[in-house]
């Protein structure tokens, strides 16, 4: 968290930011964020 954002890594070094907090959906609570967010790659 920085100056009140909060930030992802991903495995590649990747950062995508948190757009919009707890939106509720049927099936539970998602984070949107502003990145497509992938596993490490060999």
């Amino acid at each position: 968290m920085n100056k009140g954002r909060i930030t992802l890594t991903d495995e590649n070094g990747s950062a995508a930011r948190v757009t919009i907090a707890d939106v509720k959906q049927s099936n539970g609570m998602i984070h949107v964020i502003d990145r497509v967010m992938l596993p490490k790659t060999m």
